[in-house]
């Protein structure tokens, strides 16, 4: 079983890659933008953090936070913003009876990858691979473009 170790740097950085369960044939994130907006534009309103960097493809997103001085907790944000997307959609998924128990959607992977800033050389690598995952994947032949 993976240990997962959450980042735990009040103030600090961080890079996170989300993804939906179904990652196949679909476009549910981008087809839902202003959801997704609303959802994150609600989160930051009651516990503040910066965004510095934000792409969010058909079935997954990356991004680059940044905490406020003696705040280290992403975990919270990350649940609100999933439970506040899940929330305004249409209840259409098929769900586990757990999920169905545990009052889950089954829209999102229970969990988000996270990776701690440790300096500069590495705040850039990782906006870099924010700003070319749209290349990567196909959708545009450059970033920005």
């Amino acid at each position: 079983m993976p240990d997962y170790r959450r980042f735990r740097v009040p103030g600090g950085s961080a890079f996170f890659t989300v993804t939906l369960r179904q990652r196949r044939d679909t476009t549910l994130l981008t087809d839902r933008i202003e959801l997704l907006r609303n959802a994150v534009r609600r989160v930051r309103r009651a516990r503040p953090f910066r965004i510095d960097a934000w792409v969010v493809l058909p079935e997954h997103l990356h991004c680059i936070w940044t905490l406020p001085p003696g705040d280290a907790d992403n975990a919270t944000r990350w649940r609100l913003i999933k439970s506040f997307f899940v929330r305004e959609l249409p209840p259409t998924e098929w769900r586990s009876s757990t999920r169905v128990r545990s009052g889950e959607r089954g829209i999102w992977q229970r969990r988000f990858w996270e990776h701690a800033i440790l300096d500069d050389a590495d705040y850039a690598a990782h906006m870099d691979c924010v700003h070319f995952n749209p290349v990567t994947h196909g959708f545009v032949t450059m970033p920005g473009g």
